[in-house]
This record gives C-alpha cells, sequence and structure tokens, in this order.
C-alpha cells in the first residue's frame, strides 16, 4: 500500500547459538534506542548485497556508549561500507567534532550520504578516498595530531590490522578507545583449521595472530565481546 513502510529482513551478525536470543536482544534493546537515522540507513543497507558487511546494530550501540564515556570529539574510522558506524559517530560527538573517515570505495559511501546529510551531520565528516596507511602516515607527519585523537573503529582489510594499531597507538590518546571489528572472523577462530572453510583460512589466521598480538600488547587494557562477528575493544593505556 502507498505509503507503508516495507518491512526490511533483519540481516542476523550475531554469534549466538540461538537466532530467536539474539532477536530479542535487538528488538528488546537496542532497535527501540536506534535513532532514526540510524534505522532507516540500516534499511537501506539490508539491500545491497554485501549488506554483511556493515557494523552490527548491537555492536554499534556499545560503540556509542563507549564514544559518550570518553567524550569522543575527534575519531579515526578505517572502513566506511554505506556508513552506519560512521553515521552513529556523527551523531554522538558534538557539534563541533571531526571524523576522519578512510575508505577505497566511495561509491558505497554514497549509498548512506544522503541519510547522512539529512540527519545533519556530513560537516562532522572528511572522508578520505584512499588505502589507510598512507593516511594515517600523513597524520603521524604533523606531531600535532599525535594522541590527539579520542576514539578509532578499524572495519577494514584485516592484513593490515596489525599496522593499523601500531598508528593507532600514536594517534589515540591515552585513555582513548579503539575498537577492531570481525575478531571472531564468523566464528572460525574456535575451528579445527581443517575444519574451516577454505574461503575463510587465511582470514582466520591473520585473526588468530591479531587476537594474539592484542592480548599480549601491555599498552593497553581490552574487552573482547561477541558482539556482531566479534569487536575487540582497547583502552591506550600508555
Amino acid at each position: 500500500m502507498d505509503g507503508e513502510k516495507k518491512n526490511v529482513p533483519s540481516i542476523s551478525k550475531g554469534l549466538l547459538q540461538s537466532e530467536e536470543l539474539y532477536q530479542y536482544i535487538l528488538e528488546t534493546s537496542v532497535y527501540p534506542r536506534e535513532p532514526e537515522p540510524l534505522k532507516e540507513l540500516r534499511d537501506v543497507t539490508a539491500r545491497h548485497p554485501r549488506a554483511r558487511m556493515a557494523t552490527a546494530p548491537d555492536a554499534g550501540q556499545l560503540m556509542a556508549l563507549l564514544l559518550n564515556l570518553v567524550n569522543a570529539k575527534r575519531t579515526i574510522e578505517i572502513g566506511v561500507f554505506t556508513g552506519y558506524s560512521l553515521l552513529l559517530t556523527a551523531l554522538t560527538i558534538p557539534e563541533d567534532g571531526k571524523i576522519v573517515a578512510i575508505d577505497l570505495n566511495r561509491e558505497t559511501y554514497e549509498i548512506g550520504l544522503p541519510i547522512i546529510k539529512k540527519a545533519g551531520v556530513e560537516h562532522k565528516i572528511d572522508f578520505i578516498q584512499s588505502e589507510a596507511l598512507p593516511v594515517l602516515d600523513r597524520l603521524l607527519e604533523d606531531l600535532g595530531n599525535e594522541s590527539n585523537f579520542d576514539f578509532a573503529y578499524v572495519d577494514a582489510d584485516k592484513i593490515n590490522y596489525w599496522n593499523y594499531h601500531e598508528r593507532l597507538m600514536k594517534l589515540v590518546k591515552v585513555g582513548g578507545i579503539v575498537v577492531y571489528d570481525n575478531t571472531l572472523s564468523k566464528g572460525s577462530v574456535a575451528m579445527p583449521e581443517e575444519g574451516t572453510p577454505e574461503t575463510l583460512r587465511e582470514t582466520r589466521r591473520r585473526t588468530l595472530d591479531l587476537n594474539k598480538f592484542l592480548a599480549a600488547d601491555p599498552r593497553i587494557q581490552i574487552s573482547h565481546a561477541a558482539l556482531g562477528d566479534g569487536i575487540t575493544i582497547c583502552r591506550r593505556l600508555c
């Protein structure tokens, strides 16, 4: 019917064994508090063939809480896709806050851009179409950027997570937060290698290496949370 909102199927990214329990969490605690622009962007993204790449809404809710806890004003986002986590950050940080958002693919970013503009937060976003490492290195060339960011979110190529981490440890201030997505790799980290699908084996290996590295890094306090495809929250200690 005209004017009637169509139901968009929810994309499950949860690792809970019970899909019903995951839906309960979403419908009870996440969706009722999700701002309307995020609902709209989630619905638009659900129609994309790679919709599972988007940040899970329950993980996004925790990110918003973390952003508020550290009073984040300057942030970095590596990997944007359609911009769900980017819009969430822009809605959460203050009016004069800034996000350095980096992604090779502007086309997917532009899927969410009309919603970002309608939400009135585009001015907070500096979108850079590029590989991330050169951008991070350019930021570090300016000594004023060292320890001058409050928060970073990484949801990008897993091969470079370690390289991103080393640079973010210089850019994010002591007490600031870095969040890494996909650190449970569809549950493959707990599978024997021979039982892991061939398409996941390389990602599994890199994720296992990253998780061991982060767990042993004395510069950070960590929490490995089973939200979405797994997120690791790192608080810089020194």
